[in-house]
């Protein structure tokens, strides 16, 4: 007979085992933590959660049109962006108001199929938003839109922190609030800068637990961007010349030493211009208008292009309102690009300009990211997160005897070799956190063999022949296991044998391939 555990749908073998596990304890503990258990069990069998999280202004809800594909998110000041806003799947677009009291309204989309500037209702009943939409990207991505944190009022803080599972506070929901935050939190994080990273932007990040039971944020589950790449002074980053890109991918590498190991990687990205590229606002008229701009005089069009003031005040051919529109939607730096490309190509199709300025946007780059750290290791992700709340839950619960059911339940899973992704997941956790200290070279490994589903990346050897892949995984297994047995402190040893058993599993890996 199939069980209704069977006949859900997992992510992959490692959510799957977790959900037996669930479903083995919930006779086994308190109604309380088997309610607990049982929002484990759907949140496994849902698409992997991102937050879009970040400081206010910083374009969190430009990137997230971007990443979907359409303009629905509110990037306007409003009472909308003081709101949470969960982007998820469904068969029939709506959006959906649930209020603090768990009673939902159905509001319409507005007159350009975005969220309503004005909801109609208090804002301060109001717990979040729900919005489904029928987009491909969305069934196994669920983008949730945050407030961002910084300079907002507290009470769109606190809605934040309330829905990701970062709020402390007691309420009145029916879990305690140790549990409401083991089973509430985002599973992974995209976190968004500008290029005026402040000294307390890590402290930021970790406000968005990147999983449940306020599991910290790291390379196995968070990434960061640089968004509005195209603002940043070439002349202020040293070896920039001159270049706007270069100068952002040279910033996004500072950044990602002062964000790492909290982030896998920081990517320049130009949300504006990927918003308007991937969403179909570039029309076929905004191509005519900037056909109309290249022929223009070099001195009229030069001088255009000075400062946003001159583009729409400035006297020509194209009229002022035209100019305009176009400079809200791509900014002087898509419209040099958009004219860059005309001049190289005098006839190029509408489409293929939007491509040219998609392609200029970085979009791609952050797409791509996204599938190699997040959907390619959704099952890791998620049943990593999923084991974090089982035990926050059972302590909880204050019964000492369950605790240890759980526990000891747990323990066997993790024995099990399939299940060994796990132990490196926590490995990679205790030591991106610094609950275990490593010297600098064997944290850098540990991350490493984590942080990656390649494994010649995993090995630090991108390029090189299997023969040599091969012997360095052993090698490297052999130091790990002496490292455990001398030189190492318990909880050193502890990690030591999760790697040494990685490698391991590398070389059969390669061996047997």
């Amino acid at each position: 007979m199939t069980t209704a555990t069977e006949q859900q749908h997992w992510p992959g073998p490692l959510s799957a085992a977790v959900a037996r596990l669930c479903t083995g304890l919930q006779p086994q503990v308190s109604e309380r933590t088997a309610a607990g258990f049982a929002e484990v069990l759907r949140r496994l069998s849902a698409p992997l959660q991102v937050a879009v999280a970040g400081r206010i202004k910083s374009g969190k809800s430009t990137l997230v049109n971007a990443l979907i594909g359409r303009r629905v998110a509110p990037t306007d000041v409003g009472e909308c962006t003081r709101l949470v806003t969960r982007f998820q799947y469904g068969t029939v677009d709506r959006v959906e108001v649930v209020f603090h009291d768990g009673n939902k309204q159905a509001v319409p989309f507005d007159a350009d199929g975005g969220i309503p500037a004005d909801l109609g209702v208090d804002i301060d009943d109001v717990s979040h938003l729900e919005a489904y939409l029928t987009n491909a990207v969305l069934r196994d991505l669920t983008v949730i839109d945050t407030p961002g944190l910084g300079s907002l009022d507290a009470a769109s803080v606190a809605r934040t922190e309330e829905l990701l599972g970062t709020r402390k506070e007691a309420d009145d929901t029916d879990l305690d609030p140790v549990s409401r935050n083991a089973v509430a939190g985002a599973e992974a994080v995209l976190y968004v800068v500008t290029q005026g990273v402040r000294a307390d932007d890590e402290q930021a990040l970790a406000a968005f637990t990147a999983a449940t039971a306020s599991r910290e944020a790291g390379p196995v589950n968070a990434i960061a961007v640089l968004n509005k790449a195209d603002t940043i002074e070439p002349s202020s980053v040293e070896n920039a010349d001159g270049d706007v890109w270069k100068a952002a991918a040279l910033l996004a590498e500072k950044q990602a030493q002062l964000l790492k190991p909290k982030v896998a990687d920081v990517l320049p990205v130009i949300g504006l211009l990927a918003e308007t590229a991937e969403s179909g606002e570039f029309t076929a008229a905004d191509a005519e208008a900037l056909r109309g701009l290249a022929r223009l005089d070099d001195t009229t069009r030069e001088t255009l292009l000075l400062s946003a003031d001159l583009f729409t005040s400035w006297e020509c051919d194209v009229p002022a309102g035209t100019r305009s529109r176009l400079l809200e939607r791509m900014d002087l730096y898509g419209v040099r690009c958009a004219l860059e490309a005309i001049d190289a190509d005098p006839e190029i199709t509408a489409g293929a300009l939007r491509r040219r300025l998609l392609d200029s946007s970085g979009l791609a780059s952050v797409l791509n990211r996204l599938d190699t750290v997040f959907r390619a290791r959704a099952d890791g992700i998620k049943a990593a997160a999923a084991l974090a709340s089982v035990t926050a839950l059972a302590h909880a619960s204050g019964d000492r005897g369950e605790r240890q059911r759980v526990h000891d339940a747990i323990e066997v899973l993790l024995a099990k070799p399939e299940a060994h992704q796990l132990r490196v997941l926590e490995a990679l956790t205790l030591v991106v956190a610094g609950a275990v200290a490593f010297p600098a070279d064997l944290a850098e490994e540990v991350m490493r063999v984590g942080s990656s589903t390649d494994v010649a990346a995993q090995l630090g050897l991108p390029g090189r022949h299997r023969k040599e892949l091969t012997d360095y995984a052993l090698e490297r297994a052999n130091w790990w296991r002496s490292f455990s047995s001398f030189g190492a402190t318990p909880a050193q040893s502890r990690i030591a044998h999760v790697v040494h058993r990685a490698y391991f599993l590398l070389w059969q890996q390669l061996r047997s391939g």
